[in-house]
């Protein structure tokens, strides 16, 4: 459904303005000259994001403001003012408003800013709609692991959580760090309010500051109109850094004045914003080592180290790679429409053997591939090839001369080739009800060449429906 939007100006010239530029078909928009008429549709009526001017008679902008976010504090409101009304648009702020545009604006400004009310609108949103949901995901009990090395970390959680404290964990890539930080907010008394995660790694530094701090219309090129960062959005809930080893030195003494002030300034403004929120962060670094050699900074890093916890990686915990393995099984099977139930003693204990450098997210995709490949209600050694190291599983030795460097090279891409063509056959069968004629069709090959490889691989369709055996042995 289309967002609702309501534009209140007692100029019509700027109403029709607003109507011609966001009345493209993308939005349902109205718009009426006065503050008590925009009331009065506010309450027979559901909207999204209210456009409000400032200066009308009867009633103004601020009045209505006040209103609007006492009975609906849902609704975003972008402020319009002139420019000797700045003052007064920050005070909007202050009560609430989302952003302001001042006059004159252009098409862009207003859309930008509108579409980056309704895109945090839909993220507090999916907050509230998933609230119930996360808070049952989250429960302790309904992350995997029964290990000793996961009990500890239950029995950390379980006593940090309740309280404000920041928290630092700690573990390789792939453990599942950001689980544990949702685990602790979504069991804390924040739990009703947003928990923001922040991936410190995958923005460049001016682009993480302007996320994390927001910043204010022309601070850079590109900066069209002001924005809100993500430590506002965090306010009174839980902000998570991940990978907080990667921030820039700049970025660092930044969000240690935030940790110690509680208060921060949007890239390129000169007003100060305080925020409450509740700090968890993550790394797969040795900050301590980080802090000798001078990457990272010693204060922030006291700063952050209040309550570590250490998430074991899976190699440590192996006791809880069938748990995982099942729980992704049903998870894939379900997502796929596919009823694979269980693997074969030989897959597990592939599984089981495995070391997983890439931990949990690791063994999640290999368990998805598994799922993908599988023919019928098993998981055979076979769907788990991307786990094995070749050489020990087609018996060869590591290679000593060029000779057998060649030679061990031949073999192993003939091997690869012949567990490609097998799954080839397999699966164009399994897609058409094991009708050979139809799977040769579907692959564009010639039914004698098809029949070929299903003798090279031994696969026989015995006992189809119809009780007929299309091998082509006959």
């Amino acid at each position: 459904m289309n967002a609702r939007i309501l534009v209140v100006d007692d100029e019509e010239i700027v109403t029709r303005s607003c109507l011609r530029i966001l009345g493209d078909g993308e939005y349902q928009v109205e718009a009426v000259q006065d503050g008590l008429e925009a009331l009065r549709r506010i309450e027979e009526n559901h909207y999204d994001v209210l456009i409000l001017d400032i200066m009308m008679p009867i009633m103004d902008g601020l009045e209505v403001l006040r209103r609007v976010k006492e009975a609906h504090p849902d609704i975003d409101v972008i402020m319009v003012t002139g420019l000797s009304q700045i003052d007064t648009a920050v005070r909007s702020m202050k009560l609430g408003a989302f952003d302001y545009l001042p006059k004159p604006f252009d098409p862009d400004e207003l859309k930008l800013v509108v579409h980056r009310a309704l895109e945090r609108r839909q993220l507090l949103r999916e907050n509230v709609d998933l609230r119930s949901e996360v808070s049952s995901k989250y429960r302790f009990e309904n992350i995997i692991g029964s290990s000793p090395q996961m009990q500890s970390v239950y029995r950390l959680v379980a006593k940090c959580a309740p309280t404000s404290s920041t928290v630092m964990l700690t573990g390789e890539s792939g453990t599942g760090k950001e689980l544990i930080a949702r685990a602790i907010h979504y069991n804390s008394l924040r739990k009703d309010k947003p928990f923001v995660p922040v991936d410190c790694n995958s923005l460049s530094e001016n682009l993480l500051e302007s996320e994390m701090f927001g910043h204010v219309k022309g601070s850079f090129t590109g900066a069209v109109a002001n924005k809100r960062g993500l430590l506002e959005l965090a306010d009174s809930g839980t902000l998570f850094l991940d990978e907080i080893g990667n921030l820039s030195p700049s970025t660092q003494a930044k969000l240690l004045r935030v940790i110690q002030e509680r208060e921060f300034k949007a890239v390129g403004d000169t007003r100060t914003q305080t925020t409450n929120f509740r700090l968890i962060t993550a790394t797969n670094k040795d900050l301590k080592a980080m802090v000798a050699d001078g990457t990272f900074r010693e204060d922030l890093y006291y700063r952050i180290n209040i309550f570590p916890i250490h998430v074991p990686s899976l190699r440590e915990r192996k006791d809880d790679i069938p748990a995982l393995a099942f729980h992704f099984l049903r998870v894939f099977s379900a997502e796929l429409g596919k009823q694979v139930e269980e693997f074969s003693e030989g897959a597990m204990s592939m599984l089981a053997n495995h070391d997983w450098p890439g931990n949990v997210r690791e063994l999640e995709n290999t368990v998805h591939r598994a799922v993908i490949l599988a023919t019928d209600k098993v998981i055979r050694q076979a769907h788990l090839m991307n786990i094995v190291d070749m050489l020990p599983a087609l018996g060869l030795e590591i290679p000593r001369t060029s000779d057998e460097l060649k030679r061990i090279k031949k073999v192993t891409r003939e091997k690869s080739v012949e567990a490609v063509e097998r799954l080839f056959v397999l699966e164009a069968l399994k897609r058409n009800a094991w009708n050979v004629t139809k799977s040769a069709e579907e692959t564009g090959m010639q039914r004698a060449n098809f029949q070929a490889l299903m003798k090279k691989y031994q696969i026989r369709i015995r006992g189809t429906e119809q009780g007929t055996d299309e091998s082509g042995a006959s």
